[in-house]
């Protein structure tokens, strides 16, 4: 199984300094806005044509 991807950047301040948070399970740190984050995802859109 691979590994799920990271961010790249901070969604908040836009910096890319970030680190996996001690928060929980998918949670990052941005160091310079301190902000602890998570990413979800909700699913894929039916596209209805």
């Amino acid at each position: 199984m691979s590994e799920r991807a990271a961010p790249l950047y901070c969604p908040y301040c836009g910096d890319e300094d970030l680190r996996p948070s001690e928060e929980g399970h998918g949670a990052w740190e941005c160091r310079p806005c301190a902000r602890v984050f998570q990413l979800k995802m909700i699913g894929l859109r039916v596209r209805v044509e």
